[in-house]
């Protein structure tokens, strides 16, 4: 998902960001405390304070959004890949599922896994969240009105396509099997050539 620079080359902000986003993404909101990104981020927890005022919350919402330009990235490289919205779906998925893999089954949506478990109790996490979803179904949508889509048609088949692969991803996980996202991406190919 883009060029990542090593973690010693990143700026403490950066680091805490990203360190924060990957424990979320593998162990929620709720387990994942500022002593432990401080240590694992390689900065003093005056740090993360002077940077995130708003502490846990604040991070946690700097972490979703993080994960969203993450995700958006992945997502803009799979279609500049692929002209065929339909084409770009199998590969998307294939390559989430490879990562996912390659990360033993814990690097899942580090948007979604923050906001369920937070939902509820800290709305300003659930408005992040929206935001990156809705961001990811704007990308989709633009891909398929560029293929030709009309806008009503894209729109639906964009929340579908989000709400897809989110559930797959989980199921993915849960099983510890890339199958999902295969059979997640081969019936988003079908459905998208069947508005065509």
């Amino acid at each position: 998902m883009g060029t990542m620079r090593p973690q010693h080359e990143l700026g403490t902000r950066e680091r805490i960001v990203r360190t924060t986003s990957r424990l979320m993404q593998q162990q929620g909101y709720e387990a994942t405390g500022l002593k432990q990104i401080s240590q694992e981020a390689k900065a003093t927890l005056g740090s993360v304070y002077h940077f995130f005022p708003g502490g846990k919350r604040e991070l946690a919402i700097e972490a979703i959004r993080h994960g969203d330009r993450e995700f958006a990235e992945f997502l803009r490289a799979a279609f500049d890949r692929d002209d065929d919205p339909a084409a770009a779906m199998v590969a998307c998925t294939r390559d989430l599922a490879s990562g996912l893999r390659e990360s033993g089954w814990l690097d899942g949506c580090p948007v979604t896994t923050t906001a369920l478990e937070s939902a509820g109790r800290e709305p300003a996490i659930q408005q992040a969240a929206e935001e990156a979803y809705e961001n990811w179904r704007t990308l989709v949508r633009e891909k398929l009105e560029r293929s030709g889509f009309a806008a009503d048609v894209a729109h639906d088949l964009a929340h579908t396509v989000i709400n897809l692969l989110e559930g797959a991803e989980l199921s993915a996980q849960v099983a510890r099997s890339e199958a999902p996202l295969e059979i997640a991406g081969r019936h988003l190919a079908r459905l998208i050539d069947s508005y065509r």
